[in-house]
């Protein structure tokens, strides 16, 4: 069959919505009214799909108006395809420029402990500009996500196409509370509860190699499935973690966590994804200048 043919078997797209309304009501008369359409241009519509792929779709009785089984197959691809085009204008209206919202992917651990308490100075900064903000780790892909900007540790690879705000390095180094220091670690680190997790399994591997501390089994180990667990069970006085920069930053500040042997570069970064350069957005431009300063202060 040709590529010619195939599109003149297509029903007018134009008549769909009459179509699909009509056959979810099972009546012409009512998606006129849902329409603002008369019937007669309800059933010319009809009347214009049906001619075109050569089958009926409704069976008139009675006054009333009946799917045929081509009509029911028909409906069901009708309804799945304006919904589909109805979503995806949503999502281009979400994510124009003009647009009051901007959609924000961002690792768990570095929502919750750094970007969620700031949050409330950007929207006291940008009334007018709301931000959805999602949760999710890993390499991203910007389109089929819905996100105008990912902030991601750079450990993974980064497609060349995506435009990359570099926010700030990562540093990292065990901390913990000053009383379980004080109490159990200031002498060797090794007698001290390691705390791991298993989203970053070689966390404490990886600062060691950069220490001049030998390689020696710790005498206690705890795992927990999420590097925001781990450092959590650090404040709460469970053991030592290896913490990192930004992430523990308000917790150092606010001393109710410290890092006793100091912090290292740990070869990874922080950074903000795009399309496109942000300048050519303002919603994405004034989020990542505000992400720019709050990483300065840190």
């Amino acid at each position: 069959m040709s590529n010619i043919h195939i599109k003149r078997r297509l029903p007018p797209l134009s008549a769909l919505p009459a179509f699909e309304a009509a056959a979810r009501h099972q009546s012409f008369s009512r998606a006129a009214q849902e329409l603002h359409l008369t019937h007669g241009a309800i059933s010319r519509a009809v009347a214009q799909i049906e001619e075109r792929i050569g089958v009926d779709l409704f069976v008139r009785r009675n006054r009333r108006v009946y799917l045929t089984t081509a009509g029911q197959r028909l409906f069901k691809t009708a309804t799945e395809t304006l919904n589909t085009l109805n979503q995806t204008v949503e999502e281009i209206h979400r994510h124009d420029k003009a647009s009051p919202f901007l959609t924000v992917s961002c690792e768990p651990s570095l929502a919750m402990r750094w970007l969620m308490p700031r949050l409330g100075g950007f929207h006291e900064k940008y009334p007018d500009l709301n931000v959805d903000l999602r949760m999710a780790g890993g390499p991203i892909d910007l389109l089929s996500e819905n996100c105008d900007i990912a902030i991601r540790r750079t450990d993974f690879g980064i497609p060349e196409d995506y435009h990359v705000t570099h926010l700030c390095e990562e540093l990292a180094g065990p901390v913990c509370t000053q009383d379980y220091w004080r109490r159990y670690s200031q002498e060797d680190l090794f007698n001290a509860n390691w705390l791991h997790s298993r989203t970053r399994p070689n966390a404490w591997n990886d600062w060691i190699n950069t220490s001049d501390l030998e390689k020696e089994s710790p005498k206690s180990e705890q795992h927990f499935d999420h590097f925001f667990y781990a450092l959590q069970a650090a404040q709460d006085k469970l053991g030592v973690a290896i913490g990192s920069v930004p992430l523990v930053s308000d917790d150092l500040e606010s001393q109710r966590l410290i890092a006793p042997l100091g912090m290292e570069e740990t070869g990874y970064s922080y950074a903000a994804l795009t399309f496109n350069d942000p300048q050519q957005d303002p919603r994405i431009k004034a989020f990542c200048v505000w992400l720019r300063e709050q990483v300065n202060q840190v």
